[in-house]
C-alpha cells in the first residue's frame, strides 16, 4: 500500500508536461485583431502635424504683426524686421511714461496676487475640511458671481472707495481685483485640498502638531501646484484688466499698462509704431511668467482633475 501510495503520488514526466503545454491555447493576440486596432486607433502623422501647425501659424501670425511694426522705422512697409529700430520703443518708456505704468501694474499684480492666493488659501481650507449648515448655498453663491460682470458693480464700488478716500489710489484696484478674482479661487483650492487624503492631518495631529502645523507642514507642501495656478491667474487678469483702473485711477502717475495703451490712440490719428511697442512691453511679463510656471501650472490642472 505504501508502495502504491508513493507511485501515485510521484511527479508526471516531462513528456506528458511538455504535451500539456502543447494542448494549452494561446494568450497572445491574434496579428488581424492588432492590426485592425492600429488602423483605427493611430492617425497618421501628417493628420495630426498638419491641423497643429495650421493653427500654429493662425496664432503666431498677429503676434509676428505686432513686433513687425514695434522694430520697424516709421514709413517703412517692409514685411522683414529690417533694418531694426528701437525708437518706438524709447518714445513710449520715456515719452509716454510706460516706465511709470509698468511700476504700478506690477505692483498691482504682485498684491492682488498675494492677497488673493492668501485669502483663498484660508476660505478654501474651510469649503474642504468642514461642514457647516450653509456650505452648499455658500458654494453656490460663489459659483452664481462668476456671472455678474465687474461693470454692473463699478457705481457701488466708486461709492465705497469714495465714502473710504480711496479713489485715485492704487489700494482701490488692488481691492476690486482681488475680490473679483477670489470665489474662482477659492473653488479651485478647495478641489485641490480635497485630493488631499485627511489621513495625513490626522497622522500628524497624533504626532503632536496643531492643525495649523498640520496644514503647513503637510497640506501646504503638496498644494504647491495649485497655488501656483490660482496666483497666476490672479497675476495675469490684473495686469491686463482695464475697466478698474480706468474708473478708480485719475492721475497720470497712478495709471496702469492697459490705460497707457489707451492714450496711444487719438481721435484723429494712431501711432502704430508706438502702439505696437506698447504691447510688446504689456505681454513681454506675461509670456515670462508663463514660460516658468508651465510645469506647476500642468500639474496643477491634472491634480484637480485626480482623486488623491
Amino acid at each position: 500500500m505504501i508502495a502504491q501510495d508513493a507511485t501515485s503520488t510521484a511527479p508526471a514526466s516531462p513528456d506528458v508536461e511538455a504535451d500539456a503545454t502543447a494542448a494549452a491555447p494561446p494568450t497572445r493576440t491574434p496579428p488581424v485583431l492588432r492590426k485592425r486596432r492600429r488602423a483605427w486607433d493611430e492617425a497618421p502623422r501628417w493628420q495630426i502635424y498638419v491641423p497643429l501647425g495650421i493653427y500654429l501659424l493662425f496664432t503666431l501670425i498677429p503676434f509676428y504683426w505686432i513686433l513687425l511694426f514695434a522694430v520697424r522705422p516709421a514709413g517703412s512697409t517692409s514685411l522683414l524686421p529690417w533694418p531694426m529700430t528701437t525708437a518706438h520703443f524709447e518714445k513710449v518708456w520715456n515719452e509716454r511714461s510706460f516706465a511709470v505704468f509698468f511700476q504700478n501694474s506690477l505692483l498691482i499684480g504682485l498684491a492682488t496676487l498675494v492677497l488673493t492666493t492668501v485669502v483663498a488659501l484660508a476660505g478654501g481650507y474651510a469649503l474642504a475640511r468642514f461642514d457647516f449648515r450653509i456650505k452648499k448655498g455658500f458654494m453656490l453663491a460663489l459659483l452664481c458671481s462668476q456671472f455678474v460682470p465687474g461693470a454692473l458693480l463699478l457705481v457701488p464700488l466708486f461709492q465705497i472707495f469714495a465714502n473710504l478716500s480711496m479713489i485715485n489710489s492704487l489700494g482701490s484696484v488692488i481691492l476690486a481685483e482681488t475680490v473679483f478674482q477670489l470665489p474662482l479661487s477659492m473653488i479651485l483650492i478647495s478641489g485641490f485640498i480635497r485630493n488631499v487624503p485627511y489621513s495625513l492631518e490626522e497622522a500628524a495631529w497624533v504626532d503632536g502638531c496643531s492643525r495649523f502645523s498640520a496644514f503647513r507642514i503637510v497640506v501646504l507642501p503638496l498644494l504647491r501646484p495649485g497655488l501656483v495656478a490660482v496666483g497666476s491667474f490672479a497675476f495675469v487678469h490684473s495686469w491686463n484688466h482695464f475697466l478698474f483702473a480706468l474708473m478708480f485711477l485719475s492721475s497720470q502717475e497712478k495709471q496702469t499698462i492697459p490705460v497707457g495703451l489707451n492714450t496711444l490712440m487719438g481721435a484723429d490719428s494712431v501711432d502704430l509704431g508706438a502702439l505696437a511697442a506698447g504691447g510688446v512691453i504689456a505681454a513681454l511679463p506675461v509670456v515670462i511668467v508663463f514660460a516658468f510656471i508651465q510645469k506647476w501650472l500642468v500639474t496643477g490642472f491634472s491634480a484637480g482633475a485626480v482623486k488623491g
